[in-house]
């Protein structure tokens, strides 16, 4: 698998899922896209697959439902360990099917652990598709924005760029911009309402405006 983009962000709950579904809904116009998420814990309860389904408005042909599932909401290889499961890099590869214009979405932030020696990082890694990086807008993200592609950049994994999440700080974008070498496809906001026609309404005005992710979906 070469042509997608792993979802993944600067710490957990911070906008990945709906940045997933923005780009499902950013893209779809101009390719066949598929969404998959490898890793969920607390589950059936929080089921990413499912928000995604609804929030971006995608068919069957659309989602790759697809993969490891465990029940407590903790950190995968803490979680799986308490259920008596166990995850690896190879076996999750092993339900990735090869095509154009995956949308692949972490569980929580890079250095998650999968198991006793594997984190989130690592399948990225194997999967060898480029990293789009949600990132918070508030105090604190120029520190885990900038922590999080250095550790990308240290695993020679090609960053596709940020999308901010949360009400716009120009400071922080650009010093982000700055610092991190990086481009900000976008700045979404904590949406009052959040529903399918509200996020595709933003996704396709103001999600990377210059089709920049397209040459790593295809």
């Amino acid at each position: 698998m070469k042509a997608g983009l792993f979802v993944t962000g600067t710490d957990t709950n911070v906008g990945k899922t709906a940045l997933a579904a923005a780009v499902m809904h950013r893209y779809r116009p101009a390719m066949a896209v598929r969404y998959w998420k490898p890793v969920q814990t607390g589950h059936p309860e929080d089921d990413d697959t499912a928000t995604v389904r609804a929030l971006g408005c995608c068919g069957p042909e659309e989602i790759h439902d697809c993969g490891v599932r465990l029940p407590r909401p903790l950190s995968p290889h803490l979680s799986a360990r308490l259920c008596g499961a166990h995850i690896d890099v190879a076996g999750v590869l092993g339900m990735a099917q090869v095509a154009s214009g995956w949308v692949v979405e972490g569980a929580g932030g890079l250095l998650v652990p999968l198991n006793e020696s594997e984190l989130m990082i690592d399948l990225i890694g194997a999967l060898r598709i480029a990293a789009l990086v949600a990132s918070r807008s508030s105090l604190g993200t120029i520190n885990h924005t900038l922590l999080t592609l250095e550790a990308l950049r240290a695993r020679s994994i090609p960053i596709a760029g940020v999308v901010m999440i949360g009400e716009p700080n120009r400071d922080n974008r650009e010093a982000i911009e700055h610092y991190g070498r990086v481009e900000i496809l976008g700045e979404m906001p904590r949406f009052a309402v959040l529903s399918p026609d509200v996020l595709g309404a933003w996704a396709r005005a103001e999600l990377d405006c210059e089709s920049h992710l397209e040459a790593f979906l295809l």
